[in-house]
């Protein structure tokens, strides 16, 4: 099963292998390390996405122990940044928050495009396949075709959607969502909500109204807020991780379309970012690409050769 986890990681993870990771590989193997060298590091870690400050972190640390003699060759830099990178998620409960008794109540937010519907078929799909009984909740009334997106998915995946009229109050499907999910004893009540950015006040202040609506529904709800960033749009992702956690008490982050970069870095600048865990990475097209988020195996994946 672990080994089975790993190759679907690394598999996932080809892009950013190919890209970031080789061009360290051809950066540093073979040479010894200088000044010179590490410097050179230092950009192609901030062209990477992994953000300055932990950029600056690493750096701070290979040039140290560079002084003390304990890194001489390039091969010890990779070593170290593997070691270094998987020491930067301290251990947190990164599985998912259930309600102690009636539905967990699941609120999935972020921006157009970064992939929020079909995270939201990931995760559906791994819930049922675990065995709980799902219900979907339509809350993006906005955006034309939203609503039939995720129906198509739903279709696909075997469960029910719970939806409203175009353009109506989203609060409105919250509310007769949450009261399905009762009535019909789900397990599981995942609640889509419109692509908003911090900056349009109204689409924020809804996004409140929701939660209200299923807290006032469902005692505890929403138990978990995730929210989905794309990993192929770099600093935008970091701003938006910033941005979202002081908003909308975000409690963990699906990080989407993983396979579709060559960078890759972005998973270390969410890190260092907020202190929100990644708890699920994206990384396929299929429903059946999704992976709870463990830094070991992700690092020894993104370094792996072959």
């Amino acid at each position: 099963m672990i080994r089975s986890v790993f190759n679907k990681i690394k598999t996932g993870l080809e892009r950013t292998r190919k890209g970031f990771v080789s061009q360290l590989r051809s950066l540093l193997t073979g040479r010894m390390i200088d000044e010179s060298l590490i410097a050179e590091l230092e950009k192609r870690l901030i062209e990477s996405d992994v953000g300055v400050h932990a950029t600056r972190r690493l750096i701070e640390g290979i040039r140290e122990d560079f002084k003390a003699g304990k890194l001489t060759r390039g091969e010890d830099v990779l070593e170290y940044l593997k070691r270094e990178l998987k020491a930067m998620w301290p251990e947190c409960d990164r599985r998912l928050r259930w309600a102690e008794s009636g539905p967990t109540v699941i609120l999935v937010t972020g921006v157009n495009g970064a992939g929020k519907t079909t995270s939201i078929a990931k995760l559906c799909h791994a819930l049922v396949a675990d065995g709980h009984h799902v219900l979907l909740g339509a809350c993006d009334t906005f955006r034309a075709g939203a609503v039939r997106q995720l129906e198509i998915w739903a279709e696909r995946l075997g469960v029910d959607v719970v939806k409203g009229q175009q353009g109506g109050d989203p609060a409105a499907v919250a509310f007769d969502a949450c009261a399905a999910a009762r009535s019909r004893q789900a397990d599981v009540l995942i609640l889509d909500t419109a692509g908003r950015l911090h900056t349009q006040d109204p689409l924020m202040r809804q996004l409140s109204k929701i939660r209200a609506v299923a807290e006032k529904q469902i005692p505890g709800a929403p138990h978990e807020v995730l929210l989905v960033l794309d990993a192929t749009s770099g600093q935008n992702a970091l701003r938006q991780a910033e941005e979202f956690s002081r908003a909308a008490g975000v409690t963990g982050i699906f990080l989407s379309k993983l396979d579709g970069t060559a960078k890759g870095g972005i998973v270390i600048a969410v890190r260092e970012a907020t202190e929100i865990p990644v708890k699920f990475v994206g990384v396929g097209e299929r429903p059946e690409d999704i992976q709870p988020f463990d830094p070991e195996p992700f690092i020894e994946a993104m370094f792996a050769e072959g």
